[in-house]
């Protein structure tokens, strides 16, 4: 049966690249479902990227490591947590098991019975997306966090100059842009 690993990606780094690599050697015969989570947001302080850029990082990063068994599903938010795992149930392709370290994810599917494992942090020091993002905004020390796929991406898509300009709309008007 798969097993679904739920995260925004924003941007996918190593940690995450790890934390894959990792369920698909515990669990290599069954499928891996990648949720992107909040697809329907972008150019926000938190969420930067769009759905599509955060599948193309996923992509392209998975080709590179040649991780195999991995299926990419963008998922919107519904602002509904009691319904939230029905919403997934329908949107994606049955899975038995759930990877997150988001506490109140783990309490919405450990409720309707899944089971729910933490998969482990990897250098969470360096690997952690909001630094990742400061990182970019600054213009330097974020390509050895992210794959080098990642980094070329990035790169194309301009991301050092957006979270530069996410960063300042956030610092003067106390919020990033929505």
């Amino acid at each position: 049966m798969r097993a679904l690993l739920i995260g925004r990606f924003q941007p996918l780094h190593r940690g995450h690249l790890e934390v894959i690599r990792k369920i698909r050697a515990d669990r290599p015969s069954a499928p891996v479902l990648i949720g992107v989570g909040s697809a329907e947001q972008s150019y926000t302080w938190e969420n930067p990227f769009t759905a599509g850029e955060r599948l193309e990082m996923i992509g392209r990063a998975l080709a590179e490591a040649m991780v195999e068994g991995t299926l990419l599903v963008p998922i919107e938010d519904i602002n509904r947590h009691a319904l939230w795992v029905g919403y997934l149930e329908a949107l994606l392709p049955t899975f038995d098991r759930v990877y997150t370290n988001n506490p109140l994810t783990r309490l919405l599917f450990e409720r309707e019975g899944y089971l729910v494992e933490s998969p482990p942090l990897f250098d969470r020091d360096r690997f952690e997306g909001a630094r990742i993002r400061e990182q970019l905004a600054e213009g330097s020390g974020w390509k050895d966090a992210v794959p080098p796929s990642v980094a070329a991406y990035l790169e194309e898509i301009g991301a050092p100059a957006r979270l530069h300009v996410l960063k300042q709309a956030g610092s003067r008007f106390g919020r990033g842009l929505s």
